[in-house]
């Protein structure tokens, strides 16, 4: 069993960190691993000891745009507010988290599609990041004024969540100064969510949204679980891993 010392540690942050700062000038496709080991001085093998791909620290990237949307949706979870204000603020919110990545946003968006990608946001690698960004949305429901009627309360957030995708690949494409566009999308996106669930209360209305829930759950994909259990028996590593762990600072 591998235990981490606090220089190794360090040397861990500081591959991430330049790593991460990377992804963010200069997008995935320029980002390898040989050109984050060279920034951040340490060997190819040292970098791939502590993370074993490229993928594993696009996944340190989600998360830090994660906690930042977060951080820039807490003013308005903290507020008192309608369901439609509150879903309009935290998807402005992702978008200005989003900002600095505009330019690469095809790139990520082509890695993430691709089938059995781990950078796909369904995948297990992007569990805690995908965990975060559905708790927001938790939050957006939870805190609604006049409250979500109790049957949608449970599924409303993911559907919010899944929702928040098609803003982002929308926003990906769009070209218009300030993404306008998108915020368009978002302020129009917002209201009728909020229109949606209001008229649920209705008798008239509530058959034809729990068919509308029912054909969402029907379609929706499944975070993928990930792979089984190791083996029990010894297992060899990569090259690479061996070379990295010779050399990890």
């Amino acid at each position: 069993m591998t235990t981490s010392t606090p220089k190794s540690e360090r040397t861990r942050a500081h591959v991430r960190e330049v790593a991460v700062q990377m992804l963010r000038d200069v997008g995935y496709e320029r980002t390898t691993m040989r050109a984050i080991a060279t920034e951040a001085g340490v060997s190819t093998g040292n970098a791939y000891y502590h993370f074993p791909s490229k993928d594993a620290l696009v996944q340190e990237l989600y998360l830090e745009v994660q906690h930042e949307h977060a951080e820039r949706a807490a003013p308005v979870l903290e507020a008192s507010g309608s369901l439609d204000e509150r879903l309009r603020g935290v998807w402005h919110a992702a978008i200005d988290a989003f900002a600095p990545f505009h330019a690469f946003g095809a790139e990520f968006v082509s890695v993430a599609i691709r089938p059995g990608s781990p950078a796909s946001p369904f995948s297990a690698d992007s569990a805690a990041s995908r965990e975060l960004s559905q708790g927001l949305f938790e939050q957006v429901v939870a805190g609604s004024s006049p409250q979500v009627p109790a049957r949608l309360r449970a599924e409303l957030p993911g559907l919010l969540w899944l929702a928040q995708l098609g803003v982002t690949l929308f926003w990906v494409y769009d070209s218009s100064p300030g993404s306008v566009r998108t915020r368009r999308l978002v302020d129009g996106g917002a209201s009728l969510v909020g229109q949606v669930v209001r008229l649920s209360r209705l008798p008239v209305a509530r058959g034809v949204v729990d068919q509308v829930l029912r054909l969402v759950r029907s379609v929706a994909p499944d975070p993928d679980p990930g792979p089984g259990p190791e083996p029990s028996g010894p297992v060899d590593q990569p090259a690479r891993a061996a070379d990295g762990a010779r050399g990890a600072a």
